[in-house]
């Protein structure tokens, strides 16, 4: 037992020194040399990124000003709205977001537009409790329906559309 307990102590003190480097790093908000299919999904990774290290520039390069987020028919217009009910919520949580099978529809391609679809599974944790043993969470699997912009040659969500598919946990941990 004492032995567990050692290597927990020592990956939490791992884990603290990450978060920290981790909250002082920041990410570029646009990435060079992707082609139009790539950087349509750098605009779902920024969004979701964002979300995960508490990166509000990063979040907000990924949307246009008038975005809507729709999330399970809570619908947020405007990136203060979207902001105040989404980015302010989840961005202070322990939480990390997986895309997977992105599928890139470039049929409005020459207008500028695409939609894209995926699937998402998130862990979200407490403020700070993420690498506890047996602590809360919810986990979380969803559809992802995005149209997205070109803006000034930036790919951004103009509609992002969460269809949730299941969750396992406590819905307590956005309280």
């Amino acid at each position: 037992m004492q032995l567990l307990q050692l290597v927990l102590s020592h990956f939490h003190s791992k884990f603290h020194l990450t978060k920290c480097i981790i909250d002082t790093m920041s990410f570029p908000t646009t990435l060079s040399y992707l082609n139009d299919r790539e950087a349509i999904e750098d605009a779902l990774y920024r969004c979701v990124l964002g979300l995960d290290t508490a990166d509000v520039t990063l979040f907000e390069s990924a949307l246009i000003p008038d975005a809507t987020f729709d999330l399970m028919g809570n619908v947020m217009k405007g990136l203060p709205e979207i902001q105040a009910g989404s980015f302010d919520k989840v961005s202070k949580l322990d939480t990390t977001h997986h895309l997977s099978n992105i599928r890139v529809n470039l049929e409005g391609l020459a207008n500028g537009t695409a939609s894209v679809t995926a699937s998402a599974m998130a862990q979200h944790y407490r403020p700070g409790e993420g690498n506890k043993p047996d602590t809360t969470r919810l986990l979380s699997g969803a559809l992802y329906f995005v149209d997205v912009v070109k803006d000034k040659e930036v790919w951004k969500v103009k509609h992002f559309k969460a269809k949730m598919i299941w969750t396992e946990g406590d819905w307590g941990v956005f309280a």
